[in-house]
């Protein structure tokens, strides 16, 4: 009896030190890089003069650290694919990163920016993709003060995770705001497509040339199923919900194709797209959603949380926290499926997961 007492305790000593030495194993990247919009954005908006914030409550209401501004009740995507990469803390955002704080990466993304510059300017300030990438660039000189000016910080950069997810505002903050942006009266939806990823072609071939190497670009989701597009762009018009969902499609189509091209053509890089619509798609009731055409919490007219306002309690149940943006629940699921897809069309040619190792 006592030999049996001995070796479950062994066993269980073990199994404690795996359990600990996993908990404690380094990050399979040593960093990770993210460029995005208001579905990334962790505070680089909060000293910006923009209707574009959520630096107040109740937004974070379920974040450890509160409110920082992330425009979700919790944890974005981002920061949940950053825990499955092996982070045990947050990639701090380019606005107070300091120090040797960016050798874990840095978080660029800045609400209601675009691809292209003007997008999301009738909110006020946002950090467009460009400017991103000229924030990347002061990264790149304070990460050669740190490692050295050998080769040390581009084999640095070309080890990282790279994560680019634009285009939303491109359609909802530009191409549906015919009353702010002339795109629609000049292009039709595949040119617009089209002009989207040409531009979109040049930059991620610019993070390339500084050093990107494992780049994961996301596509659009169904942009016209959130309740803002609903009740605002749309006025309840389901025929409009319709075509602004069917005009992200060739945005999508494109990028795939770009993402071959680039595999092509750059054979010392890998690139992969991360299919969110087609992730989105299905009953999400059997995944526990009750809620899936209003927010979690009372929004403004621009779709954001109103300051102060006391959200829903049963989170969990919601697809959407504002008219916007998902609750911490969906980004979860997204995360999740993004790091290791359980369909074989939620990531190609493959996940994040196979991306990094």
């Amino acid at each position: 009896m006592a030999h049996k007492i001995i070796k479950s305790l062994f066993l269980l000593l073990v199994l404690l030190n795996l359990v600990s030495n996993c908990a404690h194993a380094a990050p399979q990247v040593p960093c990770f890089f993210i460029f995005g919009d208001s579905l990334a954005d962790n505070g680089n908006n909060n000293n910006l003069v923009t209707a574009a914030k959520a630096n107040y409550r109740p937004y974070g209401i379920d974040f450890p650290e509160g409110t920082t501004g992330r425009f979700t009740n919790g944890r974005t995507t981002v920061d949940m694919i950053g825990e499955l990469l092996g982070f045990n803390q947050s990639i701090p955002p380019f606005a107070t990163a300091r120090g040797r704080d960016i050798l874990i990466g840095v978080n660029y993304a800045s609400g209601a920016a675009g691809i292209r510059d003007e997008s999301g300017r009738q909110l006020g300030d946002r950090i467009s993709l460009n400017k991103q990438l000229l924030n990347h660039a002061v990264t790149i000189s304070r990460l050669i003060q740190l490692l050295g000016t050998g080769k040390e910080a581009p084999n640095y950069l070309n080890k990282c995770l790279f994560y680019v997810s634009l285009g939303s505002n491109d359609y909802l903050n530009n191409y549906f705001m015919p009353s702010y942006y002339t795109t629609s009266r000049i292009y039709t939806q595949d040119q617009y497509a089209k002009i989207l990823i040409d531009q979109y072609s040049l930059q991620i071939r610019l993070l390339y040339l500084l050093g990107a190497r494992k780049i994961a670009l996301p596509g659009l989701g169904l942009i016209g199923s959130i309740p803002y597009s609903f009740s605002t762009l749309c006025r309840n018009n389901v025929s409009c919900v319709t075509n602004i969902n069917n005009a992200v499609q060739p945005f999508n189509a494109r990028l795939v194709s770009l993402v071959d091209e680039l595999n092509r053509e750059l054979t010392d890089a890998r690139f992969i797209y991360l299919n969110t619509s087609g992730m989105s798609t299905g009953d999400p009731s059997m995944l526990g959603f009750r809620v899936i055409d209003t927010g979690c919490c009372p929004a403004r007219s621009d779709g954001q949380c109103i300051q102060d306002s006391t959200p829903c309690q049963n989170r969990n149940e919601y697809v959407f926290w504002d008219a916007i943006h998902p609750t911490e629940a969906v980004n979860r699921f997204t995360a999740s499926r993004s790091y290791n897809a359980s369909l074989p069309s939620d990531a190609y040619p493959t996940d994040i997961s196979h991306l990094v190792n």
